[in-house]
């Protein structure tokens, strides 16, 4: 993982891809989010989805799995050591997220593939040693098309203590 300061805005991570499975959807939606829809192939026919779906959480449990995946096989040299002697930084928790979409219903047997590209960097007064990055969360189906996208936040360690501007 990066410093706060080595985080660029626009900087795509690509999180890799997930096909959701019949008995995967359904396993999720009895356990979770136990609508029809969700949990009876039969019943789904006659839902306004015309078929089973995956649950919108069960979509966004694939991309946190995703995530924390990403996270933990990033490179380790990433990082320069700060200069008090921290050697990595870490990051989290999230304060939340925001504008969380489900725009296209994934069906079984539909592949998504997940990306997060860092859209702003937020300067924290009260945690010196910390900042937020906010990134724009997406998922795409095998055609191409946005399914679910979100916006989250995560707070990420500094390198060197946040110096607010002086007022001059």
């Amino acid at each position: 993982m990066a410093w706060f300061e080595d985080i660029e805005i626009g900087r795509v991570i690509e999180l890799g891809s997930h096909t959701f499975t019949s008995d995967d959807i359904i396993r999720f939606a009895e356990k979770y989010d136990p609508q029809p829809f969700h949990t009876d192939p039969e019943a789904a026919k006659d839902s306004h989805f015309g078929g089973l779906v995956a649950a919108g959480w069960h979509i966004a449990a694939v991309w946190m799995k995703l995530m924390i995946g990403a996270r933990e096989t990033a490179p380790k040299d990433e990082s320069k050591p700060a200069p008090d002697g921290r050697q990595a930084p870490q990051g989290g928790p999230s304060p939340g997220f925001f504008d969380l979409k489900w725009i296209k219903p994934v069906r079984a047997e539909d592949t998504i593939s997940y990306r997060t590209t860092t859209i702003e960097k937020v300067d924290l007064k009260s945690r010196p040693y910390q900042g937020i990055i906010r990134s724009l969360n997406e998922g795409f189906n095998q055609d191409g098309e946005l399914v679910f996208s979100f916006i989250g936040q995560g707070l990420i360690e500094r390198c060197e203590p946040y110096a607010a501007p002086s007022e001059g």
